[in-house]
């Protein structure tokens, strides 16, 4: 059984201004399963997610949908 409450912190390429920190929280937030994420200015963003409905692999596709790479740190 997967641990319900997971935390990942992704490096995100070109998240480099405050309007794509806020498309890539906001595109992560509506993963089904995602609590919270959070950008930073250092390109990486924090995620809280379930991990019984959603995984890594789904935010970062949510990710590349809307044009950022973005991989494990």
């Amino acid at each position: 059984m997967a641990e319900e409450g997971a935390r990942v912190l992704l490096g995100v390429r070109g998240m480099d201004t405050e309007t794509s920190r806020s498309a890539v929280e906001q595109a992560l937030r509506e993963v089904r399963g995602v609590r919270r994420a959070e950008a930073s200015s250092d390109l990486q963003v924090a995620v809280e997610y379930d991990a019984a409905e959603v995984t890594v692999m789904d935010l970062i596709r949510a990710l590349r949908r809307i044009g950022f790479l973005a991989g494990m740190e």
